[in-house]
């Protein structure tokens, strides 16, 4: 089943130029695939060239797709970055914001991107295997970081449950797969 998905930027937060981020995300048996697509004034947005991919850190610092994974009744998650440039990471957390470590059972996590005029779209398969059972029920938080040409950074998710942005908080993994 597929669910189709629009991020909301933080409450409050003076989005100064005109920007739309949908998706879509699926998972079949342990594929979970999801895309982003970011519409509008994109010429606004610090979108890092392509590079070689490669593991980095903080990429939440610049334009950053993110998206977190927790199992169903379990405080543990996952946090995966994609960054427009090809670099990636996934932490395994054990709780909230506690036990951070780089995921290892990951070594690469591919994903496509294309940029036109008014658009910039990311997508991604990956294989939950290595870190879920199969028929482990999930709950996904979808969120992404919007850095300016300004430097001025949002957030952005599907909902935020906190006073300050805050993708971490495990009320906001709302969606099921």
């Amino acid at each position: 089943m597929q669910n189709t998905f629009s991020l909301q930027p933080f409450p409050n937060t003076q989005v100064l130029f005109n920007l739309k981020i949908t998706g879509n995300i699926a998972r079949h048996e342990n594929l979970l695939t999801i895309s982003y697509t970011l519409v509008g004034d994109i010429q606004q947005v610090d979108i890092a060239p392509p590079e070689t991919p490669a593991r980095k850190h903080e990429l939440w610092q610049d334009t950053c797709f993110e998206f977190f994974i927790g199992a169903k009744n379990s405080p543990g998650y996952w946090e995966f970055n994609l960054s427009p440039a090809g670099h990636w990471n996934i932490y395994r957390f054990d709780n909230y914001r506690q036990g951070m470590q780089e995921e290892t059972a990951f070594t690469t996590l591919p994903f496509k991107v294309q940029q036109g005029a008014d658009f910039f779209a990311l997508t991604l398969d990956v294989d939950l295997a290595k870190i879920i059972p199969i028929d482990q029920a999930i709950e996904v938080a979808i969120t992404t970081v919007i850095k300016s040409t300004n430097n001025d950074v949002t957030y952005w998710a599907l909902t935020h449950k906190g006073a300050e942005p805050d993708f971490h908080l495990r009320e906001s993994f709302v969606l099921k797969l």
